[in-house]
């Protein structure tokens, strides 16, 4: 259980941050880029959030910002760490079917969709984007520093959550805003 008494405590003024093992590193690694565009995509999640105003896909994103914290605890955990939080397969699948779900109730993409339409679509692609940034962030991590796979895998199928997410919400306003190629040109 985590207690903050005290928000700051200085160690962090030289530029470092402390990592689960108790180790520290700087501020502008790559481990901190990763776990700052994650908290990132978690504060936009909640925007989607509160965009939705409630119901069945504001339900399902609470359940990922709490999984957002999971994760970002794992890219906080270097190495092999008895107990560490890590993210499961069973995070991923769950994603996996909540898109098969809304999927399921769309008509198939005929052309690129514009990330807009109501603020909670917006809201939602904007989140979608975050996520990609973390996404970036924990590829460039990985690729010097083995991250957990699952870790990764659930940043990829999460965008891909937050997409269909845009879209069963736009159904529901009247319909995804589809790109016009050119249609602007004279």
């Amino acid at each position: 259980m985590v207690k903050l008494n005290k928000i700051y405590t200085r160690t962090g003024d030289g530029g470092s941050a402390g990592l689960v093992d108790g180790s520290r590193v700087s501020k502008a690694s790559l481990r901190m880029a990763a776990i700052g565009e994650i908290d990132e995509a978690n504060a936009a999640v909640g925007l989607a959030i509160a965009a939705l105003g409630g119901g069945d896909v504001a339900y399902r994103l609470l359940q990922v910002q709490n999984e957002l914290f999971d994760l970002g605890a794992d890219a906080a955990t270097p190495g092999e760490v008895e107990g560490a939080l890590r993210m499961i397969p069973g995070q991923v699948a769950r994603l996996e079917v909540e898109i098969d779900e809304m999927n399921a109730a769309l008509e198939p993409l005929t052309s690129f969709i514009l990330p807009g339409g109501s603020p909670a679509v917006a809201a939602l692609h904007l989140a979608r984007t975050v996520v990609r940034r973390a996404e970036r962030a924990a590829v460039a991590l990985n690729e010097s520093e083995p991250l957990n796979p699952h870790l990764l895998a659930y940043l990829n199928r999460l965008s891909d959550h937050l997409f269909v997410a845009a879209r069963f919400v736009a159904a529901r306003e009247g319909g995804d805003v589809l790109w016009q190629p050119g249609a602007t040109r004279s």
